[in-house]
């Protein structure tokens, strides 16, 4: 009997209350529906009816539209990726295509239907805050892939390498401001935001994506490799400065009100290095082990990441500036750098930074585009950005003792556009300063750019 003691008594109260809820739900219900009776409430629809009817409400929710699109999102990127992996292209370039097919320049506009039923207007601000969560945790991954201690052995060269093709992409990139200004210009833009955001859109490049691809290509562990990592680091590094003062100056409304808002960033930048700096240093040296991280360092660090990010907000230099140099002064240990980028890497990359790229693609708008002249001007804009990356680069290599081969390989890799330009253009987008055909002009300069990198280096190397 022992043997079925537990099987009897389980039985025995799983029945028993079983029949007592059942008891209490028909008591309930017969009242409910004697109510109704009463009241002229009784209800004529079917259980088919009602259960269609909440399928539909539960289809139209927010999560679960959320939901749906996280998981086209994922599908559409991973499609697109694995195809130009097939053809020698980065990632990244099929994760970008991904978000302008499944924007209104082709899902949009061949189902308008579909496009409306994935991405309805409503939905949009869910997929812009969770994109910028991803691109504040991405920004610090790209702060903490910085070596200062490289930067500082090779600053010499290098400098003068990123800075030349700096200051000729600058250049063109006002000149191309000119131009524009006053006819492909909101009413109220100014035109010296409007010409610095166009010279740092044109010299802008993609140091995460060039690291892949020097990666990928084995260049990684050789001095030439190192030269155009210190070059790409320096060249962001300077741009996202250029565009602190730019976005102070737009938040400021003149240059002489921005002098505060730069005056109070250069405190908050002084206080990152010489307090918070040395702060996280003792918090790592106090890890007992090398190969783990205790989840309250974790949760330290992560602090430190939202107040850095939330303070640049605040200032009116913007978030991602903030997460920018939260990575730059982690620990100098590689090791602890490396464990933690591991536990962010995957949530950034593979889930939330693909909504930037869908994000991008819903507001790029191709089809505005729509004469022969506007593509005319496009070309132009996407020529003027190559020839000065490039030759730029290349030129003030081959004059601090690089061979021609090398000099055209730094220029074709610092040539390389990719996600960093995208940030900045949704940014001034955000802004107000570019109008939605200046913005499509230019995501398709920051897709032809990043998509010749690797031809561009194989031709090099057959050459």
């Amino acid at each position: 009997m022992k043997k079925y003691r537990n099987l009897v008594f389980y039985t025995s109260i799983i029945g028993l209350f079983s029949a007592l809820i059942y008891f209490i739900v028909r008591v309930g219900r017969h009242n409910l529906e004697a109510k109704q009776n009463v009241y002229g409430l009784a209800s004529t629809t079917s259980a088919w009816n009602d259960f269609i009817h909440h399928l539909t409400e539960d289809f139209g929710a927010p999560v679960a539209i959320l939901l749906l699109q996280i998981v086209v999102i994922l599908l559409a990127v991973r499609i697109f990726g694995w195809i130009c992996q097939k053809i020698g292209q980065p990632t990244v370039v099929g994760e970008i295509f991904a978000g302008v097919v499944l924007g209104p320049s082709l899902l949009g506009h061949y189902f308008p239907q579909v496009s409306e039923f994935l991405f309805p207007v409503s939905s949009l601000e869910n997929i812009r805050f969770l994109s910028q969560i991803g691109l504040i945790l991405f920004m610090f991954i790209v702060g903490m892939e910085l070596n200062l201690k490289t930067l500082k052995n090779r600053a010499n060269n290098a400098l003068i390498i990123s800075h030349t093709s700096i200051a000729v992409c600058f250049t063109l990139g006002v000149l191309v401001a000119y131009y524009l200004f006053g006819n492909f210009t909101h009413q109220s833009t100014i035109f010296l935001p409007f010409a610095l955001f166009m010279g740092i859109a044109m010299s802008i490049a993609a140091f995460p994506v060039m690291a892949r691809i020097i990666h990928e290509r084995g260049i990684n562990k050789t001095p030439l490799g190192a030269t155009i990592i210190t070059c790409a680091a320096i060249d962001d590094i300077t741009a996202w400065c250029l565009l602190a003062a730019v976005i102070a100056v737009v938040k400021a409304g003149s240059f002489a009100s921005s002098l505060f808002i730069i005056l109070l960033a250069l405190l908050y930048v002084l206080a990152m290095f010489k307090i918070v700096r040395p702060f996280l240093k003792r918090i790592a040296d106090l890890q007992s082990s090398n190969r783990t991280i205790s989840k309250s360092v974790i949760g330290v660090f992560f602090l430190i990441l939202f107040l850095s990010a939330y303070a640049t907000e605040v200032i009116g230099i913007h978030a991602l500036f903030g997460a920018f140099l939260a990575g730059v002064i982690m620990p100098p240990n590689l090791n602890f750098r490396n464990l933690f980028t591991e536990k962010i890497e995957d949530v950034s990359l593979v889930l939330l930074l693909p909504l930037f790229f869908v994000f991008t693609g819903l507001r790029t708008e191709i089809g505005l585009l729509n004469e022969p002249g506007l593509w005319m001007i496009c070309g132009g804009i996407v020529f003027l950005a190559i020839f000065g990356k490039t030759m730029g680069s290349a030129i003030a290599a081959r004059f601090v003792g690089n061979n021609w081969k090398d000099s055209l390989t730094i220029g074709a890799l610092m040539n390389t556009r990719g996600l960093m330009e995208l940030v900045v253009l949704n940014i001034g987008l955000d802004l107000g300063i570019l109008t939605p055909e200046v913005f499509a002009m230019m995501v398709v300069m920051a897709l032809t750019t990043t998509f010749m990198t690797s031809p561009l280096l194989s031709i090099i190397d057959k050459v």
